[in-house]
């Protein structure tokens, strides 16, 4: 009759224990931050990403300084000063020696004003390739502001699912806590009525304090998740829903998610700019071999102030045509340093291909590996819960030890952390995926939020001849 009355508290105490975590869950999920809202609050708020909108805010006024090549240099002088002259003459005699000497001396004050203009005719086609150099170079800083985007949404639903995770698990470490301590008060009871051992209070106090050892690191594990979570996102973490993968945004087929990383990744497409960028190089510094060809026009007016005012104008257009023939060998060099350049910016090219393929394929594996640990855990979850019913049952009708129970509670335990682990994997490799394949953006997830357009800032600066405040690019 005794063991009955046990065997009802232990049932009674879980039961209990899982209802007020139940609830606790409902209540969380009513008033919970979501993943995507954490996601936009990342895109928002973190540093990392708006370093690198403001590097390509910069990167944007390459483009204004290579046009400026096209356009014609202006400059204005003045001069103006004192100046004295002193003349010596000699007078000679029939004698041939000299019969006097004279000097004279002239003080006048001079001023003047002039402008030029110099207009760059031809330099070896190396201002329009200056430009399209400039305008790869930015359309490649827009594809690492790209990566940085992906990889800071990726780390922002990475922290999400780490703080979820290890949350889940300090409540189930908790509640295994609460059961093992129950279990304790009900195994001394039992042994004060000689129905078990000192060994069995032995057990259950070694397995409670194993049990409060796991909470204090499953607690530690949550602190140092939360900290991330406020680095990455930029806010203090709240109550937090469960998340959603994101695999039915990525191609269907391992091959096409394959096709899509190699052509849509922003790492190879940085790195087919990198080629760009390299090849203009090539062609300006072979510019610097053909001649050279500019219009100067000019005029200036100058007073002279002596015994009378003297005035005078001049006016002046002038072209210039410069013929390299040699300059040393440094252009050379230059050119072949530059073809060199190219080959590397090629390779590395092959090797970011290279890249794509395999984080596709790896996130590809362990996203299909999340899956199946979701259904084996699940099953595992189901079966221990049952084993461990089965065991109490068992204990009470003296077929089973205290230590059987502890275990089937440990393994219940174990299967718990293990299916909230592969859930959060499950999800953090979607994401993965997605990012691998360079879809990981809020236009691509639908997500109502402004979007930083990088275009803006670019358009307010490109054509810009003359101003010094540097525009916000919203």
């Amino acid at each position: 009759m005794r063991s009955s009355r046990v065997g009802a508290l232990i049932r009674t105490s879980a039961s209990v224990a899982l209802t007020g975590a139940a609830l606790a869950f409902a209540m969380t999920e009513a008033v919970a931050d979501t993943l995507e809202w954490a996601l936009v609050q990342a895109y928002q708020n973190n540093p990392s990403l708006n370093a690198q909108r403001a590097a390509l805010r910069a990167i944007d006024e390459n483009v204004p300084q290579a046009l400026s090549g096209y356009r014609p240099k202006l400059v204005i002088t003045a001069n103006g000063g004192d100046n004295a002259t002193s003349v010596q003459g000699l007078s000679f005699n029939s004698a041939g020696g000299v019969s006097s000497t004279s000097n004279a001396n002239t003080a006048f004050v001079s001023r003047g004003v002039g402008a030029a203009a110099t207009q760059t005719l031809y330099n070896g086609l190396q201002t329009g390739n200056r430009v399209r150099q400039a305008e790869s170079t930015v359309m490649g800083a827009r594809e690492t502001l790209r990566v940085t985007e992906q990889q800071v949404l990726l780390d922002a639903a990475t922290a999400y699912m780490n703080l979820l995770r290890d949350a889940a698990i300090l409540e189930l470490n908790r509640r295994n806590v609460e059961v093992l301590t129950e279990q304790l008060k009900q195994t001394r009871d039992r042994a004060s009525v000689g129905e078990v051992t000192r060994t069995d209070v032995a057990q259950a106090e070694s397995r409670l304090a194993a049990g409060r050892s796991s909470l204090l690191g499953a607690q530690s594990n949550y602190v140092t998740s939360e900290a991330n979570y406020r680095r990455v996102i930029g806010v203090a973490p709240g109550k937090l829903a469960r998340g959603t993968p994101v695999d039915h945004f990525v191609p269907r087929t391992i091959a096409a998610a394959i096709a899509a990383g190699e052509q849509q990744s922003p790492s190879v497409l940085a790195a087919m700019y990198g080629v760009d960028i390299a090849e203009l190089t090539v062609k300006i510094n072979e510019g610097a071999l053909y001649p050279n060809l500019t219009l100067t026009a000019g005029a200036s007016e100058n007073w002279f102030a002596t015994y009378n005012v003297n005035h005078q104008f001049l006016a002046s257009v002038a072209g210039t045509l410069t013929v390299p023939i040699y300059q040393g060998g440094a252009e050379y060099s230059s050119i072949r340093q530059s073809k060199e350049t190219l080959g590397q910016q090629r390779l590395n090219l092959d090797v970011t291909r290279d890249q794509a393929r395999a984080t596709v394929v790896q996130s590809w594996g362990q996203l299909d590996a999340a899956r199946a640990q979701i259904e084996a855990t699940t099953a595992q979850v189901n079966a221990a819960a049952i084993a461990l019913n089965g065991v109490r049952d068992q204990a009470r009708a003296g077929e089973r030890t205290t230590l059987d129970v502890l275990n089937a509670q440990q393994e219940l335990v174990n299967a718990r952390v293990a299916l909230v682990t592969a859930e959060h994997d499950r999800v953090v490799a979607s994401y993965t995926l997605l990012a691998a394949v360079g879809g990981l953006s809020l236009q691509h997830l639908n997500l109502n939020v402004p979007i930083y357009d990088p275009q803006v800032h670019y358009q307010q600066v490109r054509d810009a001849w003359i101003g010094v405040r540097a525009p916000d690019g919203r």
